[in-house]
């Protein structure tokens, strides 16, 4: 049959023939032509899992893991028969969306803003100055996802990436007592990692996976706090504005991807910037560009009121108008105004 960059190619009676059981494939090692060596290869370039081979091009596949055309037409074909990619109906979609889940926020104007909480399967990006509430919604969604479901939690574990120094661990424990539940168990089902560089923190987001799946962790939210503060100190300047922008990309559809293969939520803060463009009006601008705007499915911007109070303005998302919920942080969490 008509080959793909001039290389022939079977057809996938004959794939399936030569390989036996597709159905029996689970891991990228099980493909034809991909050893463990060379999934230890793919893993580490960020291709973990068949999808991502299913999807991935052959010239990619031959840079990461040095394979030639031909072994890699074979494995993501055979990728492609096992991931079965194709269209589904809107009904089908519809019955997926189902199994979406929320973790509540703690304050039910919040929730309302958001649909019904941080959604699953997404990633919600909440941007704001210093003393705005980010950092804190992270902690307060780091202890209600352990809830269970009944009282809005998803009863998973969290993995929360600090790239600035802020986690601390006493918050946990006073968020914890406040909803009841044991601060010390609480606390072992939180990792922490602190990052250190923007390699750093891409490898933590990459070494995911493995803990869900080596580990065994049930992982239903990961936070990254805050997503560009390591990018934004060590890509200066115009010059690397576009070498940032690619790494960034990269660094967010690695995290959808995870959000979607488990069934968990992704929780990022975000730094800004005043834009001296802006004259009138609020000229506060989160970092990243379009390719975060882009990227992050629902977008929270925070900003501090009077006393504990803070405002939630939600300025994109998919399906939900624009808004504004005003919730407070108290030392026992994120709570509604009273």
């Amino acid at each position: 049959m008509p080959g793909v960059n001039g290389v022939m190619v079977k057809k996938k009676e004959e794939i399936g023939d030569e390989l036996g059981n597709l159905e029996n494939i689970t891991e990228i090692e099980q493909l034809p032509g991909i050893g463990k060596t060379t999934a230890e290869k793919l893993r580490a370039s960020g291709i973990a899992d068949i999808m991502a081979i299913a999807v991935a091009s052959p010239t990619i596949l031959m840079d990461v893991a040095e394979l030639s055309k031909q072994t890699a037409l074979k494995a993501i074909h055979a990728a492609r028969e096992v991931a079965k990619i194709g269209f589904k109906s809107g009904e089908e979609f519809m019955q997926d969306r189902e199994n979406t889940d929320r973790i509540t926020t703690g304050s039910k104007e919040l929730n309302a803003l958001l649909g019904g909480g941080v959604e699953t399967r997404a990633i919600t990006e909440a941007f704001g100055e210093f003393g705005s509430g980010k950092s804190q919604l992270g902690f307060q969604l780091a202890v209600n996802v352990q809830l269970p479901r009944e009282q809005g939690g998803l009863g998973g574990s969290v993995v929360f990436i600090d790239t600035e120094g802020t986690f601390r661990p006493e918050r946990i424990v006073q968020i914890a007592k406040a909803a009841g539940m044991d601060p010390v168990t609480a606390l072992k089902n939180i990792k922490v990692a602190r990052a250190f560089s923007s390699d750093h923190q891409v490898l933590l987001v990459d070494k995911i996976d493995e803990l869900i799946k080596k580990e065994g962790l049930n992982v239903k939210l990961v936070i990254v706090d805050s997503l560009t503060s390591l990018f934004r100190s060590e890509f200066a300047g115009r010059g690397s504005l576009a070498d940032r922008q690619q790494k960034i990309n990269r660094h967010l559809h690695t995290m959808q991807r995870i959000a979607d293969s488990h069934n968990l939520a992704i929780f990022i803060t975000n730094q800004v910037m005043a834009n001296p463009a802006i004259f009138f009006g609020n000229p506060t601008t989160a970092i990243g560009g379009h390719i975060v705007g882009h990227a992050a499915t629902y977008r929270l911007y925070l900003r501090k009121s009077k006393g504990e109070r803070r405002i939630a303005r939600l300025i994109d998302s998919p399906h939900l108008p624009e808004g504004e919920a005003v919730f407070t942080v108290t030392t026992d969490g994120i709570k509604d105004e009273s």
